[in-house]
């Protein structure tokens, strides 16, 4: 008898919290939303959101933004860098979706407070040829299903309260709010290609100080970025998402995003592709 009482009041004590284990319902998206509309912070889905549910928060979120961020044009990977998996507590990527509303012309003015907690991250873009990206079976083989890669800066607006964690950010489609899209480049289906993507030195600096402020290697996203437009292409296959001619893949941050600071210009240079382009946004 005194087992079953344990018992009972042990299932008792957990029902709070299996009745929080929950995809979020539709007033808290349009909660979300209307903090992200408004570009405040937000208590976003709960910090004890399970990987599942954030991911069903998600999928009702991607369905919602394009009131605010207009149509959708692609979708990006996150947790393609080592450090990020370590910073977040996380053992793979995860996706969301990108966008078109605040995706900017190269050496353009941002605001600052156009976000919440607005950052900005040096990425990296490929454009989808066809849908059997998700079938090809090397970074080699998907190089012929890629028509051309965008350097880019993302300008995620990771506008939780407190520190987010992993799940969180997948929640909330992984803070996307928009970037600044750097020159087309034509793709070379080859190795010499591969290579030099794999070599690609990205620097950040800030042009009004002449500081740089970091630097890394093409080859920290999963050893070779067209890995991670891979990993993408098969993970969104696997979610019922079959990619279309033009889509843009964001392949994940080089470096670690850092906050906006007003009355800064941030330069993202990509040395080894052809003509080195720049990136360059203008924050006031």
């Amino acid at each position: 008898m005194k087992l079953g009482k344990r018992f009972g009041a042990f299932v008792a004590a957990c029902l709070p919290l299996l009745a929080s284990a929950a995809c979020p319902d539709d007033a808290a998206v349009s909660a979300y939303l209307e903090d992200f509309k408004s570009a405040r912070l937000s208590k976003g889905f709960g910090k004890d959101i399970t990987p599942e549910d954030a991911r069903c928060a998600r999928g009702k979120l991607i369905e919602a933004l394009p009131a605010v961020l207009g149509k959708r044009v692609g979708y990006k990977a996150l947790f393609t860098n080592a450090e990020s998996q370590r910073r977040f507590g996380v053992s793979g990527p995860a996706w969301g979706a990108m966008f078109g509303g605040f995706m900017l012309f190269n050496s353009t003015l941002v605001y600052a407070k156009q976000g919440a907690k607005l950052r900005y991250e040096p990425d990296f873009i490929v454009v989808v040829k066809d849908a059997g990206l998700a079938d090809a079976q090397s970074p080699l083989e998907a190089l012929h299903h890629i028509s051309a890669l965008i350097p880019f800066i993302e300008l995620p607006d990771i506008m939780l309260e407190g520190s987010p964690t992993g799940a969180e950010l997948v929640a909330t489609n992984a803070a996307f709010r928009g970037g600044v899209v750097g020159p087309r480049i034509p793709v070379e289906p080859s190795r010499r290609f591969l290579r030099s993507l794999e070599r690609l030195d990205v620097v950040v600096a800030e042009d009004r100080s002449g500081r740089e402020i970091g630097r890394a290697r093409g080859k920290v996203l999963m050893g070779q970025p067209i890995r991670a437009a891979l990993w993408l292409a098969k993970a969104l296959r696997k979610d019922g998402i079959e990619l279309k001619p033009g889509d843009m893949l964001s392949l994940g941050g080089f470096l670690g995003s850092a906050p906006v600071e007003a009355g800064t210009t941030i330069s993202v240079t990509y040395a080894g592709l052809p003509d080195n382009p720049v990136v360059v946004v203008h924050f006031e």
